[in-house]
């Protein structure tokens, strides 16, 4: 797998549900440029991978849902309407069923305001490419992890920060929160989340995990380093998410690439 990367400067890209997303959109333009570029792809059809921050991802229970993946839609917006802090109808909604038992559907759903899904397919289009499935940070890494036993993963950008459990093919867990500026605050935020995940891994699946599985800045070794880990009782080891092999991401800042790998896996 090639890879390439290509920064942004601070407040280049403001993820969030509402617009505007790209505090630069050229500079976020330039950089899809450069960095397909760098990989030869000049043209054609990209998958677009999001900040968690820019959706919302659910795991909703519902009794049963219409055959036609039209109406059922209709049932699953309508369900959204009181849950989400903004305009369903005018938002991108997708749903996946994770488990179906006997009167229960368990769903993924994960919705996009309209506007901001617009604002990252439009900077596509201007880089000169076709933007196709567009995937939150978190549900794109998922696809990067073990399939064969259950997994808790951290996805942190910073800025917020997403828990998420799987197991198998299924999504058991996934919670984003944003972080406050003060350091010491974000700090004691970000362990919170991953203690309130492990105690949910715990009671869920009656076990620990063995393994982190961590995106973020620095990667697993910044995070075994970090004061948010040294907040955790106990905590598991920490592993990278979604790493790749060292040719490939040579050039590549440690712990960026769950998505891109996850993606495309």
């Amino acid at each position: 797998m090639t890879m390439a990367f290509a920064s942004l400067s601070a407040g280049a890209l403001l993820p969030g549900l509402k617009v505007p997303n790209l505090g630069d959109a050229r500079a976020v333009r330039l950089a899809v440029e450069s960095a397909l570029g760098d990989i030869g792809v000049r043209n054609g059809a990209v998958t677009v991978v999001v900040p968690d921050a820019a959706a919302r991802v659910l795991l909703l229970d519902f009794d049963t849902l219409p055959a036609k993946r039209t109406e059922a839609l209709s049932v699953v917006r309508f369900r959204l309407r009181k849950m989400v802090p903004f305009d369903v109808e005018g938002s991108s909604v997708s749903y996946q069923v994770m488990t179906q038992r006997i009167g229960q559907l368990e769903v993924l759903v994960t919705v996009m305001p309209g506007d901001v899904l617009e604002e990252y397919e439009s900077v596509v289009r201007e880089a000169g490419f076709d933007p196709g499935a567009v995937l939150p940070s978190t549900l794109a890494a998922a696809a990067a992890v073990d399939g064969r036993g259950a997994t808790l993963m951290v996805n942190y950008n910073g800025a917020s920060v997403t828990t998420a459990v799987t197991q198998g093919e299924e999504m058991l867990l996934h919670r984003s929160m944003d972080l406050p500026y003060e350091p010491l605050a974000h700090e004691e935020e970000m362990a919170q989340a991953v203690i309130t995940a492990l105690a949910w891994y715990e009671d869920t699946l009656r076990g620990t995990p063995a393994t982190i599985y961590y995106a973020g800045p620095g990667g697993a070794r910044a995070a075994a380093q970090s004061r948010w880990i040294s907040l955790v009782d106990s905590p598991p080891r920490i592993a990278d998410l979604g790493s790749t092999d060292a040719s490939a991401a040579r050039a590549m800042p440690a712990g960026i690439t769950a998505g891109v790998t996850g993606s495309l896996a």
